[in-house]
Parts: C-alpha cells; sequence; structure tokens
C-alpha cells in the first residue's frame, strides 16, 4: 500500500503544493483499486494454502489434540515425523518412488524427444498420419488396455510384483510428452538446423547440439509432468506392485499406512506431508522453466 502511494506522489509533478479535490479524489480511486486488486489476490491465495497448512499443523499435533478441534498444536510434536520414517517399508516407498519417478522420467524423455524432433522438423510421407496416430493414443485411457497389458507383463514375462512394467514402456516414448515436445520444437527457427547442416552436423549431432540446449524449457516441462504423473501414480502401482509390499511406492504404501493409523490423524497428515513435499519443493525450484516450456508449446501448430 505505502508502495501504492509513494508512486502516485512521486507521479505528481506538484507534490509541494497543496493537493486538490480532484486529485485527491483520483488518489483514493487508485488506493481503492489496489486494495480491491490485491485483496482478492490474498484470498486466492489463502484458499488454495489454508489446507496445506491445516495439514501440517494436525501432523504436529500429539494423538489426541488431533481428535479435537484445536487448530494450533501444543505442543509441537515433531516426532511424529521420526515416528513416520520408523514405519517398517516406509523408507523402501520412498526408494521405490525414486526409481520409478526418476528412471521413467528419464527414458521418457530421451526416448520422446527423437520422436518429437523427427515429426517437427522432418519431411516424410505419413508424417501427418504419424502425428494423428500419437494424438489418438493420448486419448486412449489406460484402464481399456489394462487387461492385455497385465496378462502381458504378469503371464508372459513373469514380472507382477515389480514395478517394472511400469518402468519399461517409458523407454518407448509417450504420446503426451512427444506432443508436447513437438509443439515446442516447431518454435525452434529451421535456419538454425540448416546452417548446423552446413557445418557439417548430421541429423543426430543437430539434435544433440543445436537443438537440445534450445529446447531445455520444453523438456523441463515434460520432464515435471511426467515425474509428478509417477510420483503421484496410484493406479499403475496397484495393479502391478500390490501383490508385494516390497515393490510399493509412497501412493499406494500410504493408503496402507492410512488404514492402520485411520485414528491417528496426526500420524496420517505426517505421511501425506512427506509424501507430498518433494512434488513441492521440485515444481517451486523449477517452475520458471516448467512455465516458459507450456507457454511456448502453442506458438504455432
Amino acid at each position: 500500500m505505502a508502495q501504492a502511494l509513494d508512486t502516485l506522489k512521486a507521479a505528481d509533478p506538484s507534490a509541494g503544493r497543496p493537493v486538490t479535490p480532484a486529485e485527491r479524489t483520483a488518489r483514493r480511486k487508485a488506493l481503492l483499486d489496489w486494495i480491491a486488486v490485491h485483496t482478492l489476490g490474498i484470498a486466492a491465495a489463502l484458499f488454495f494454502v489454508l489446507p496445506f497448512v491445516f495439514l501440517f499443523l494436525t501432523s504436529l499435533m500429539s494423538d489426541q489434540q488431533a481428535l479435537t478441534r484445536d487448530l494450533w498444536p501444543h505442543p509441537f510434536e515433531w516426532s511424529n515425523y521420526r515416528r513416520v520414517f520408523d514405519t517398517p517399508g516406509f523408507l523402501t516407498w520412498w526408494r521405490n518412488t525414486l526409481l520409478y519417478a526418476g528412471l521413467g522420467t528419464v527414458l521418457t524423455v530421451v526416448s520422446s524427444l527423437p520422436v518429437a524432433y523427427a515429426l517437427a522438423k522432418f519431411r516424410f510421407r505419413g508424417r501427418r498420419l504419424s502425428l494423428l496416430l500419437v494424438i489418438s493414443m493420448m486419448m486412449l485411457p489406460p484402464q481399456v488396455v489394462v487387461i492385455p497389458m497385465y496378462l502381458f507383463w504378469a503371464k508372459q514375462l513373469d514380472l507382477s510384483g515389480t514395478l517394472w512394467p511400469l518402468i519399461i514402456p517409458m523407454a518407448f516414448g509417450d504420446a503426451f510428452s512427444i506432443f508436447l515436445l513437438r509443439q515446442f520444437l516447431l518454435t525452434i527457427p529451421d535456419e538454425y538446423l540448416d546452417a548446423a547442416k552446413v557445418d557439417g552436423c548430421g541429423e543426430l549431432r543437430t539434435l544433440l547440439k543445436v537443438v537440445l540446449p534450445m529446447a531445455r524449457p520444453g523438456i523441463a516441462a515434460v520432464a515435471l509432468f511426467q515425474f509428478f504423473y509417477a510420483w503421484n501414480d496410484y493406479f499403475g502401482p496397484q495393479i502391478y506392485a500390490s501383490e508385494n509390499p516390497a515393490a510399493w511406492t509412497l501412493s499406494y504404501g500410504l493408503e496402507s499406512f492410512k488404514g492402520a493409523h485411520h485414528t491417528d490423524w496426526n500420524l496420517t497428515m505426517a505421511a501425506t506431508a512427506l509424501v507430498m513435499a518433494p512434488v513441492i519443493l521440485v515444481f517451486f525450484f523449477a517452475q520458471k522453466a516448467f512455465v516458459e516450456g507450456v507457454t511456448l508449446t502453442g506458438v504455432k501448430g
């Protein structure tokens, strides 16, 4: 508010003379506009932030206090987080989730980028049909093919009870990632690629030396989308890894933890906070590249 008043004062060339009624009305109107805009922003921010604050405060309450109407913990029970980590299998769930999300993200980006580059920059017969097939795969719900896929991975390859049926397919590209990267690569001028080819670069070297550095925002957006999907995936681990607790991820293990501590809301909230924290931190530090990558994917069609 003080900044708004200083701005108005600086814009007034006659700040040293008495303020006229018209100027006073204009200043009052500008001040009210500033309050209205920022009040709506603060209200919207509180709408999204307060549930996280409630979750965090509840996670620091005692077992008895969590069942009351108290909103502020007294005292702060930081030991709740240690109790969650001491839960048998919790660290295993962390390791499995990091493997699934980390390795799956790398495989998705590495396998999707060359396909997106070909669809964006190559001219070949059937190019539009290939793009149409990629888009059609985006419209296919995973639940439609879950039975034949499960029979293939479980009966033919005997990989049930592991996360490999979820990780291995990511090495063959992802329709959404291919489409998003293709849209971003369309924004890269062809002149850069032509100059690289004149200098003697082949397609692979052009992709690695020219396209890859320029496509970092798009790659960051795709990587974040894939990481968030794998980290929060519940359906996949439930289908393939539910029979083996050693292969559970955090999303699936959290459901088991909630069932075992259905009256200990403080521990349930603490476990939920630990599951959510990495996703929030990753997005907080990578949000600039994420927003830039998503924004530029719609520049050209």
